[in-house]
């Protein structure tokens, strides 16, 4: 997708010739994980008689008028901040069907036991009961899980820490409830995500349309080479250590119940810590096809160490008529 140079927001849906119309600021946030996608906006209200309901679900597409417009979902608007002089309303949405009523119970403390069970078969079930379409990369389809307990909490969080065990990353977006593989190149809707490529120009000043500044920092779990699990034999009545990688090891405190799981948790754990072990922070000019989950490659134009494939974890889009439109992504260094 060619860049243009003239940005366009443009909003469908309930309340949509009020947003079009009236709309000072906007920012949306695209992150990785559990976290829903967010959308704050700034709408000018003077003349406005009374507060707007604004309810049901709006749509957002973003993009440049030369290059067409990008979809990047619905979202239901689940905060109204009015503020007197200057007549503003400030609007906070979470991507839909997410709800402050949460009709199905999503953020319920619950306790459950289940087993013997497959990662991708117990991801169905639980985000099927709150009305979403499961997805699930057939990588992680098939991982067994003998036995696991939901203690006092609820499916959201249960959720997260079952994708956390196995490295993977679970995202809802409009109907669709999402279990994949980070650094995949995929979209959560399952299209293909093109990889977005950045490149430096000559004349990188602050003030031009074209500016790029980065931040790489260096974390030091990123010195883990490999992964000790254990797992505990019922019959036999003794612990063992399942070893991945090389030394130096990170040892998980966690003990699995036999020796397949431990070793899918331990190479989950080293693809997690060669992910994260760098971390890249880009602000650019906007792009609607940078998304959390998405590969960025930065090319030749860019230092040597900062070059080639990373992992996007979070990208917030801004529209403001000071700064333009603007993209600042957070994403990880890949192991593969």
């Amino acid at each position: 997708m060619t860049q243009g140079f003239t940005p366009v927001v443009e909003f469908y849906g309930a309340n949509a010739a009020l947003l079009n119309q009236r709309l000072m600021h906007w920012s949306h946030t695209d992150a990785a994980g559990i976290q829903t996608d967010r959308l704050e906006l700034t709408l000018n209200t003077e003349g406005l008689e009374g507060l707007p309901s604004l309810s049901g679900k709006i749509g957002l597409r973003v993009g440049y008028q030369e290059s067409g417009l990008v979809e990047k979902g619905e979202f239901v608007i689940t905060q109204r901040t009015p503020v007197l002089f200057p007549m503003r309303l400030m609007i906070v949405a979470t991507a839909a069907p997410f709800s402050a009523a949460d009709p199905s119970h999503y953020r319920q403390r619950r306790s459950a036991s289940y087993g013997p069970t497959t990662l991708g078969a117990l991801f169905r079930q639980l985000v099927s009961r709150h009305g979403y379409s499961p997805r699930v990369a057939p990588a992680l389809e098939g991982i067994p899980i003998p036995h696991i307990d939901q203690s006092n909490e609820s499916d959201m969080a249960f959720i997260t820490r079952l994708a956390n065990r196995y490295s993977a990353v679970t995202k809802p977006i409009n109907e669709l409830y999402v279990l994949a593989e980070a650094g995949k190149v995929h979209s959560l809707s399952g299209q293909p995500l093109p990889e977005v490529t950045l490149s430096v120009t000559q004349n990188n000043r602050p003030g031009d349309q074209a500016f790029i500044t980065a931040r790489l920092d260096e974390q030091s779990r990123s010195k883990y080479m490999g992964c000790r699990v254990t797992w505990w034999d019922a019959a036999g009545g003794k612990q063992h250590v399942v070893q991945v990688g090389i030394a130096p090891f990170k040892t998980l405190r966690q003990r699995c119940q036999n020796e397949a799981e431990a070793r899918a948790v331990a190479e989950g754990e080293l693809r997690r810590v060669g992910r994260e072990g760098l971390k890249l922070q880009v602000d650019c000019p906007g792009n609607p096809l940078l998304a959390a989950e998405g590969l960025l490659l930065l090319d030749q134009s860019w230092p040597s160490y900062m070059q080639g494939r990373w992992s996007i974890t979070q990208v917030t889009h801004v529209g403001d008529p000071t700064t333009g439109y603007r993209s600042s992504i957070v994403a990880g260094g890949l192991s593969i």
